[in-house]
């Protein structure tokens, strides 16, 4: 046997699988004991033993403690065929010890890998030695790989199943975003500024909450970089993802003011009893505020931590002078205590029918029948708001389909200029109607 080419065999396996020498070497020793065993037709495990020099690759081999004069090669082709058997298992048993060791202590780190195939939706990865999956919930809405395609990725999660190690890679996950702002932003990574909060609709929408922790830094800039060079790359790299990087504040009425931008916030109303913030916004920024189905402020609210009620002001108004009416109406209760639920943040009927009798009792120091009376009163008056909010909901839709009905008719009949001016007035104001419509069907509330 050539010990020397063996030797260096095992020591190129060791490199190229990252596995221990001396653990190859041992597989190596119980893999001739098998043989041996095999030879023999033995079952005791004590009866043979090898030893390999690690220096010269010198094999030695005893029965019964006693040196056993046989050459590796003189065991025959069955005892040989074991030798083969156990070594490749073990290897592999190594191998996938390391893979998991390896990968374990990498979870949460971006890793670069080259993609191979789909396999029922899941899309196989090669990354460094190993091959992981991104199933389809950790993929990216839409994107799509070609095989042999540069894929970074998240490594969320390592498994050790049954003779298999899993390595499960995200492209959806928050923590990604969280990790490309480290590459890409050295003072994000040196934690000079600090991500405190962050909300990622995948593919479409995210937003950032940064803080700086040198005064002399500015976090947001420093995140977009000089011209967007930063923030571009990000994006780049998510195919176009929007990303909305806002100031972290303390206070939540201006950390809530500022998830909402682009939108222009005009006033904002905390109810912390109910973890309820409603924002008046104006008329012509209520769509930016709210966003494309409603994005915009889901984004904002789960950034924030906050139930984000968006309301113009004339709802706004209509829905506290209606809980003020309707609060005052109860015996023994006046404006000033009316102003006390409204400054707690309790602006409409909904907000005191959830809020319970307890809170109540306690703010306005009433007894528990007083505070069951005004909970009634308001479920009452609330049941009432909500079947007109539905048939002025209705109302409107109805006239939208008439008015485009109406356009349609007008264009086809030839109508010229005039005809067209007339269609496009109405289709204006049916659009206008529509999207009222559809912003309270976004919030879907009464306040």
């Amino acid at each position: 046997m050539n010990t020397t080419e063996m030797l260096r065999i095992l020591d190129s396996i060791a490199r190229d699988r990252n596995i221990e020498r001396a653990v190859l070497i041992r597989d190596l020793e119980l893999a001739m004991v098998s043989a041996a065993k095999k030879h023999f037709n033995t079952l005791d495990a004590e009866e043979f033993t090898c030893t390999l020099d690690q220096m010269t690759g010198q094999l030695t081999m005893t029965r019964h403690g006693e040196p056993l004069e046989m050459t590796p090669a003189a065991f025959g082709r069955i005892a040989a065929q074991t030798f083969k058997q156990v070594m490749i298992q073990k290897f592999r048993d190594d191998e996938r010890t390391s893979i998991f060791e390896e990968f374990s202590k990498r979870v949460g780190e971006i890793a670069v890998g080259t993609a191979q195939r789909y396999e029922g939706g899941a899309l196989v990865v090669t990354v460094d030695r190993a091959e992981a999956f991104m199933p389809r919930s950790e993929q990216i809405p839409g994107e799509q790989f070609n095989a042999g395609d540069r894929v970074r990725c998240l490594i969320l999660d390592v498994r050790d199943v049954g003779n298999q190690i899993k390595i499960v890679l995200s492209r959806s996950h928050p923590d990604f975003i969280k990790r490309l702002f480290e590459v890409e932003v050295p003072e994000v990574a040196e934690r000079i500024i600090e991500i405190k909060a962050m909300a990622r609709e995948a593919g479409y929408r995210t937003k950032l909450a940064v803080s700086s922790m040198d005064n002399k830094v500015d976090a947001v800039g420093a995140c977009v970089g000089v011209k967007g060079s930063r923030i571009k790359n990000i994006v780049d790299e998510l195919n176009g993802e929007k990303i909305d990087i806002v100031r972290w504040n303390e206070s939540s009425q201006v950390l809530i003011q500022n998830s909402l931008k682009p939108a222009e916030v005009a006033e904002i109303s905390l109810c912390f009893e109910l973890g309820r913030a409603t924002v008046v916004v104006r008329d012509d920024q209520l769509s930016l505020a709210i966003g494309k189905r409603g994005q915009n402020v889901r984004l904002a609210a789960r950034l924030t931590g906050w139930d984000i009620d968006i309301l113009t002001p004339e709802e706004f108004t209509k829905g506290v002078e209606t809980m003020y009416q309707t609060v005052q109406s109860v015996e023994g209760i006046d404006e000033k205590m009316a102003d006390k639920l409204a400054a707690l943040g309790m602006v409409s009927v909904f907000d005191i029918e959830e809020v319970g009798t307890e809170v109540l009792m306690s703010e306005l120091e009433i007894d528990e029948a007083k505070a069951a009376e005004v909970v009634s009163t308001c479920s009452t008056k609330a049941k009432e708001v909500a079947e007109q909010q539905q048939k002025d909901k209705e109302e409107k839709e109805r006239k939208s389909r008439e008015d485009a009905a109406t356009a349609a008719k007008l264009l086809a009949e030839g109508g010229g200029s005039a005809g067209d001016a007339a269609a496009d007035a109405i289709l204006g104001a049916s659009t206008e109607s529509t999207g009222d419509a559809r912003a309270a069907d976004i919030l879907g509330q009464g306040s």
